[in-house]
């Protein structure tokens, strides 16, 4: 894959030092003077003691990355939001894991990604996952094409210049404000290498919401991370008594429409690293959203006919 660039300061530079600018790491950089790219200064191969001057021309060429990997992929649906030469982002269903494990090697959705791009002839075919979601949660999940990609979107999410957010529904109606935050930190439960709590001696951890609507069993939320804990969503809206409908693990209510936890990544926003391009890539509320609140509807109608009776 190529990449090109125009030096546009006054004042010389190394062309190491401009390239580190760009998101080039050094190890990138071996694999380039190793692995069969190059870097070229106004049309001619140079190395990375090259000087630039204003107005100079740099081209780097990536080389493939092949499927250096041990993935499986797998010939199975795949819900595709956005795609370009270094994004693929898709709408993860529920039930799926992010990548592989040792009982269920060939049902994540790294095995799809794989397949799919196995199906298309794609030459980079590692797995670069962005954004992880629980097995249970469905929605907006971001893969890097290739590893500067990947490195890229690494940077924006460090510099929090990726805006994502969730939908979720709270199994009960505990929230009266409609807007607030959580700020508790978490940590592991002593008991279990799984579970987390808000504990004194955890990690900051701050989460903040909007109140969507309020039904007779429960409400829905919009909600934004400010922090990355593991389970943050589930544990702090557990600790104020309000944990999400279905999830059995943090002690929510069972419900005949919402066999997981009713946690889904609603949309996801940042400039684009390479095109400069402002996105937000959203994916639809899921069925079992759908059904819930629907049948909550109906119960208000019921509750405000008998009312009226």
């Amino acid at each position: 894959m190529i990449f090109s660039w125009i030096y546009e300061k006054e004042e010389t530079t190394l062309m190491k030092t401009f390239l580190r600018s760009k998101g080039i790491s050094k190890s990138l950089l071996a694999t380039i003077k190793f692995d069969g790219g190059s870097i070229w200064l106004n049309g001619k191969e140079r190395t990375v003691l090259a000087t630039l001057e204003k107005d100079d021309k740099v081209m780097i060429r990536i080389p493939d990355e092949g499927e250096h990997e041990t993935t499986v992929g797998v010939d199975m649906p795949l819900d595709i939001l956005f795609e370009d030469d270094h994004f693929l982002v898709v709408n993860k269903p529920f039930g799926a894991a992010s990548i592989p494990s040792k009982v269920h090697p060939r049902l994540s959705m790294a095995n799809r990604v794989k397949g799919y791009y196995q199906r298309q002839g794609y030459v980079d075919q590692v797995i670069h996952i962005v954004t992880r979601l629980d097995r249970d949660t469905t929605g907006v999940m971001l893969f890097a094409r290739h590893g500067y990609a990947h490195a890229l979107m690494d940077t924006l999410l460090r510099n929090k210049e990726v805006d994502k957010t969730y939908r979720a529904v709270l199994s009960e109606p505990v929230l009266t404000e409609t807007h607030g935050f959580i700020d508790a930190p978490i940590g592991r439960t002593e008991d279990s290498i799984i579970t987390r709590m808000v504990r004194e001696d955890g990690k900051q951890a701050l989460t903040e919401y909007w109140l969507d609507k309020s039904y007779p069993d429960g409400q829905t939320v919009k909600i934004k991370l400010h922090t990355g804990r593991t389970h943050q969503i589930r544990v702090h809206f557990t600790s104020i008594g309000a944990p999400l409908l279905g999830d059995d693990l943090y002690g929510g209510k069972a419900d005949p429409d919402m066999l997981r936890q009713a946690l889904h990544c609603e949309s996801l926003e940042f400039v684009h690293p390479i095109s400069g391009e402002a996105l937000k890539i959203e994916a639809p509320l899921p069925d079992d959203f759908i059904k819930w609140e629907s049948r909550q509807r109906d119960k208000e109608a019921d509750i405000h006919v008998g009312t009226t009776i």
